[in-house]
């Protein structure tokens, strides 16, 4: 059976709109990984709100070492943070952009990088990112659910403020178009290699042509 993919929904709304409808139910979730575990408050309306989705802890438990130094890193889709803050743990010299579109997704991120001390994560929504900023890496579980249009152009504008040896790595479940979406990113242009794969779940690695 494919997953379910997580789309905040309770009534109306989805976890990629701006503003969701569903009312405010906070509560608190633990992530453990083997190097770090993080205190993390969710909500409703926001993407795997009932705990960490599967294929971010993938994405953490197989990704490759953060990029050295005083580098800026993304976190594509941030959601309330448990990709962003893991990486500020992991890259403490670098600073982690955690960009999302649902402003309540932001107000928790940002709650959460304060909760757990790590001020070198910046919360912002998709336009309040300089333009002059380049990414050393992009780690993302990406809006499937926004549809496929809507997801490439995505993922080009930000692939595009990759440093030149920048690099992207995306987890996508192969039953939610991981394949397909690794082929469409090689045919436009940015080669796309699978860096592992578990219980379904592609980790696609993105360079820079």
């Amino acid at each position: 059976m494919p997953p379910t993919p997580q789309t905040g929904r309770h009534g109306t709304g989805q976890y990629f709109e701006p503003a969701p409808a569903v009312r405010s139910a906070p509560r608190p979730i633990t992530l453990l990984l083997p190097d770090v575990t993080l205190r993390l408050m969710t909500d409703r309306g926001v993407f795997s709100a009932g705990g960490v989705d599967p294929g971010t802890k993938r994405l953490l438990l197989d990704g490759p070492p953060l990029p050295a130094g005083a580098v800026d890193l993304l976190d594509l889709g941030c959601g309330y943070g448990p990709i962003a803050l893991t990486l500020a743990s992991r890259a403490p010299d670098s600073t982690v952009w955690a960009v999302d579109t649902n402003r309540r997704a932001r107000v928790l991120c940002a709650h959460n990088a304060d909760a757990n001390g790590l001020a070198n994560v910046r919360v912002a929504a998709p336009d309040e990112v300089p333009g002059s900023v380049r990414f050393a890496a992009i780690w993302s579980n990406p809006p499937i659910r926004v549809g496929k249009q809507a997801l490439h152009r995505l993922l080009l504008r930000w692939f595009e403020r990759l440093s030149p040896d920048g690099h992207a790595l995306l987890v996508v479940h192969r039953h939610l178009g991981s394949d397909s979406l690794s082929r469409w990113l090689t045919d436009n242009g940015w080669p796309a290699t699978r860096r592992s794969s578990r219980a379904g779940y592609r980790i696609l690695e993105v360079r820079r042509p």
